[in-house]
């Protein structure tokens, strides 16, 4: 299924005032604390993580609830800093009933639209939330502003920066 549904590729973090550098550990802190948010909700016949952001996330939730059935629903929207249209490389079968749908953020929400078109019964969880896609999720851990760009851990690396007196 290869089906493009969203208007040209836009620049979302040239557009980005501020940055959210993630952690790896802070990236799995808030992980199990959405695992926590989900607990009750269950239980679940399996997860399915949106790749590739949901993967990482996806994995850590499913240790935490003792899910051992995940599944992949390939979305491709963004390439590196550009968000293009939304294709779908790879979907799962049914309506997603019963099934929990884990992504690292809902941003603009094209995405997580398309989600819901495929997978309208599913219960949807992500790490991270922008306030135009909000709606479109059931759970979330944190908001945060349109006009920041998070920085995933799997996206950037630490790297030597001179003292502040040495960069004058």
């Amino acid at each position: 299924m290869n089906v493009p549904t969203s208007p040209p590729a836009t620049d979302l973090a040239s557009a980005a005032l501020k940055t959210f550098p993630v952690s790896w550990e802070e990236l799995h802190r808030h992980a199990k604390a959405l695992a926590w948010r989900l607990i009750e909700a269950g239980p679940w016949h399996g997860i399915v993580a949106v790749t590739r952001g949901g993967l990482v996330p996806a994995a850590v939730v499913a240790r935490e609830l003792d899910i051992r059935l995940i599944d992949t629903l390939c979305v491709a929207s963004y390439d590196d800093t550009e968000q293009g249209e939304v294709t779908v490389l790879k979907t799962v079968p049914g309506d997603g009933s019963g099934w929990l749908v884990i992504d690292d953020l809902v941003d603009t929400g094209r995405t997580a639209k398309r989600v819901r078109d495929l997978l309208p019964k599913a219960h949807f969880a992500t790490i991270y939330a922008k306030p135009a896609g909000r709606p479109l999720v059931d759970t979330f851990i944190t908001e945060v502003s349109q006009d920041t760009w998070i920085l995933f851990p799997w996206d950037i690396e630490p790297q030597f920066i001179p003292p502040i007196a040495k960069r004058r």
